[in-house]
């Protein structure tokens, strides 16, 4: 149903009628490859166009957002999440919170589909102001610094629909062994890999050894609106090469020769084969801040979330875990759990409570709470760095039950 906003302006679904004039929006705040990437939305039969929601000045869209089903696995429990992306506004029409009504109804349509959080790429900043922290990180770039080996026997070409079985066999491999296996992965959806498939913004790439698929990776090219080629080489040199994954060394540098460029950026991805071959061809990673590299997550209700994971919680609990309520409060909210001789047997939200040291409990203020679930620090890093976080005397059972996170996630756009 469209929503009033101010001065004629109106918030709704996208119609037919609105698809190119979104594009041209996309296109001009972005890259000519945003307007594929919104046709490829449109299309697939798992979006399509309520995905999609615009600002309209009469006839005239002047803002629009998309947001993507995904599936984010912590410990092996999935949980439904969001991602926004496709976010554009008119420059005469910046500054009047349009933005945020279209986050609120990305995060409205979020919770509608069940989703238990949200994660993105996006500009520094920005999307704090939304409820999103900087919670998980990223993989680095480093570019490369040493000459690739040459291979022979390995082809490299552009991938079709048909290999995205391969592809994501190699991708779930690789997910399992970064860092000795991340405890957060976020695989490509069905849809997503269609995508990357048919996109021109990326090209997704197949290292072969005769009939056999051995590695893919994604490439950006030198320009975003690059066209497809006839998947020889790229159109001149590539811009970086990411989502690295292979069955064997030789793969993995047959997929960096490929791309041809002495100093390409390359995407770490400690632990996996491919990650492990190419470590040492690239430049020593000293001078990179690591403080840049963060996907942004949020999590609107904490208690939801809890109660999905109490599964991989129950798991965490030690062994000589005692019965007893555990509060947890974020100020705004808290929620309490029961540890019984059994494990976990209640789990109960409630509202503001601004003193929960007091009652024996813990305070985690709400933006920390991505970061509790999803990131490296775990309960005690957050509460050595953060003054409103505390823990009181739950410190041990806080320790194993919000431990440090590895993180892999695949993501629509590269954080590049």
């Amino acid at each position: 149903m469209p929503v009033p906003i101010t001065d004629g302006l109106e918030l709704r679904g996208l119609r037919e009628r609105d698809i190119e004039q979104t594009a041209e929006l996309l296109t001009a705040r972005g890259e000519p490859a945003d307007a594929v990437d919104l046709r490829l939305v449109l299309d697939d039969p798992d979006a399509g166009p309520e995905c999609v929601a615009v600002v309209v000045h009469g006839d005239r869209v002047v803002s629009t957002a998309t947001l993507l089903d995904e599936t984010v696995r912590l410990g092996g429990v999935d949980l439904p999440a969001g991602q926004v992306e496709l976010v554009a506004t008119d420059p005469d029409y910046q500054g009047r919170g349009l933005v945020r009504e279209l986050m609120a109804w990305a995060h409205g349509r979020s919770r509608e589909r069940g989703h238990l959080a949200q994660v993105m790429i996006g500009i520094p900043y920005f999307y704090r102001q939304f409820g999103y922290s900087y919670a998980i990180p990223q993989h680095r770039w480093r570019a490369l610094a040493k000459p690739v080996p040459r291979v022979d026997g390995v082809t490299v070409r552009r991938a079709t629909p048909a290999d995205i079985p391969a592809m994501q066999a190699l991708q779930d491999a690789a997910q399992s062994s970064v860092q000795g296996g991340a405890d957060l992965r976020m695989p490509h959806s069905p849809a997503c890999w269609r995508w990357l498939v048919a996109r021109d913004g990326t090209h997704q790439l197949v290292a072969c050894r005769g009939e056999q698929i051995v590695g893919t990776a994604r490439l950006v090219p030198p320009d975003e609106d690059a066209q497809p080629n006839d998947g020889a080489r790229p159109d001149g040199d590539a811009a970086a090469l990411g989502e690295l994954a292979a069955t064997d060394a030789d793969a993995a540098f047959a997929l960096l020769a490929y791309a041809g460029v002495d100093d390409l950026p390359v995407q770490e991805r400690p632990g996996t084969v491919a990650g492990d071959a190419v470590e040492p061809l690239l430049a020593d990673p000293s001078d990179i801040d690591p403080k840049h590299w963060w996907y942004y997550a949020r999590i609107e209700d904490f208690g939801a979330l809890l109660r999905h994971l109490e599964p991989l919680l129950v798991s965490r609990l030690p062994a000589d875990a005692k019965p007893e309520d555990l509060l947890i409060s974020s100020f705004r909210s808290h929620v309490r759990v029961t540890i019984g001789p059994d494990g976990i047997t209640a789990m109960r939200s409630g509202g503001p409570e601004q003193a929960p040291g007091g009652k024996g409990g813990c305070g985690v203020p709400p933006d920390a709470l991505p970061g509790l679930v999803f990131g490296p620090y775990g309960a005690l890093g957050l509460e050595g760095r953060l003054p409103d976080c505390y823990l009181a005397g739950r410190r041990d059972l806080m320790a194993a039950l919000f431990p440090p996170v590895t993180a892999d996630l695949l993501t629509f756009y590269l954080p590049t």
